[in-house]
């Protein structure tokens, strides 16, 4: 059973004073000194802070967490089924992607291994215990990569940046691409600063073994303590792996900058987009029910993966609602889907996964 709104509450108010005395080594740190200055030069960086496209003002009314009520199902009755797949020889005549729950992902490609905002340390968070994985996501573990030729971070939030996973994997991570003013947290973590790529909306890099990444504009936002907000870049990536063409959207409410990607970058043949954690309490900044499916299509993507869900407790919402809700809205939209089980490995080319894994009362697997 998960613990009280009461209780979780309480454990965050305790973090915000931990973390605010600088007491805990995966808070990280901002960028200062020279490195500041090169951010403060930035045409999305004003007045203290990087800038959405289209800034919005929160008029929402905000909901007590503590004390609404939490949906029966918020987590999941039983372990999420999963699949146990050697990561160190999948193919790659094609990109093949592994899912790890929520945004976590392993890219097999021709041209080298990408992972993106992975998380095995099984909680959210600078604290163990706070935001705790479902049961059945934490059987990957870092020593269960293989070479990682690129490490791609999509922004600072510790469901996506999560320092006790990268400092395990740290020795086999080649090379970092992340947004602008996120290298300070790798630094400090101990990575050296020659392996690490930061990039502004719309700049590219080509890595030795051809892979190309750019980043591209999310709406979102950052922060790794309640007092200092959006000192760091928050990115989508295109990924170019021959010529299969990617999209990872990050963290990202629903805006026209999809559609600006999709007609500068696309059309992709697979866009990983969230479906996950959309609240009230912060009503621009996730795609919302029906958005993922019109994303894809203003991408111009050829496929639809699902990712933000499926391991965290973040919203007071049933735990598998984002993808109930998003099947049909596809189908309306005549977007294919593609919903694999956690570590069962997907080929691009191959027929989608569809099997409803997630709706235990009906399924036998």
């Amino acid at each position: 059973m998960s613990r009280s709104c009461l209780e979780v509450g309480i454990a965050t108010l305790l973090l915000m004073v931990v973390a605010g005395c600088g007491m805990v080594k995966s808070v990280g740190t901002n960028p200062k000194g020279d490195e500041l200055t090169r951010l403060e030069a930035l045409p999305n960086y004003k007045n203290g802070a990087f800038e959405n496209l289209a800034e919005r003002a929160d008029t929402t009314v905000k909901h007590n967490l503590l004390f609404r009520r939490r949906p029966e199902t918020l987590r999941p009755s039983q372990p999420l089924p999963w699949v146990k797949t050697d990561l160190k020889t999948l193919p790659d005549p094609a990109p093949t992607v592994v899912w790890f729950g929520h945004s976590s992902l392993l890219i097999k490609t021709g041209q080298g291994n990408i992972l993106i905002d992975p998380i095995f340390s099984n909680h959210a968070g600078p604290v163990p215990g706070l935001v705790t994985a479902f049961k059945g996501t934490t059987n990957y573990h870092a020593d269960d990569m293989p070479p990682i030729d690129v490490l791609i971070i999509s922004h600072d939030h510790y469901d996506h940046l999560d320092y006790r996973t990268l400092v395990k994997l740290k020795s086999r991570i080649k090379m970092a691409v992340v947004p602008m003013g996120v290298g300070a947290d790798l630094v400090y973590w101990g990575f050296d600063r020659k392996k690490i790529i930061e990039l502004n909306w719309n700049q590219s890099t080509t890595l030795p073994g051809g892979l190309q990444i750019t980043a591209t504009p999310a709406q979102h936002k950052s922060n790794r303590t309640y007092s200092k907000e959006n000192k760091t870049l928050w990115a989508s990536y295109v990924i170019q792996a021959n010529q299969y063409r990617l999209f990872y959207s990050g963290d990202s409410g629903y805006g026209p900058h999809f559609k600006q990607i999709g007609q500068q970058y696309g059309p992709f043949d697979l866009a990983l987009l969230e479906c996950g954690q959309y609240s009230p309490n912060w009503p621009w900044t996730h795609l919302w029910l029906g958005q993922t499916a019109q994303a894809a299509v203003d991408l111009q993507a050829r496929l639809l993966q699902p990712i933000h869900w499926a391991k965290f407790e973040e919203a007071n919402r049933p735990w598998n609602e984002p993808i109930e809700k998003l099947l049909p809205a596809a189908e309306k939209l005549n977007v294919q889907v593609n919903v694999p089980r956690i570590g069962e490995p997907y080929t691009l080319g191959d027929a989608p996964k569809q099997t409803a894994w997630w709706n235990f009362d009906k399924l036998t697997l």
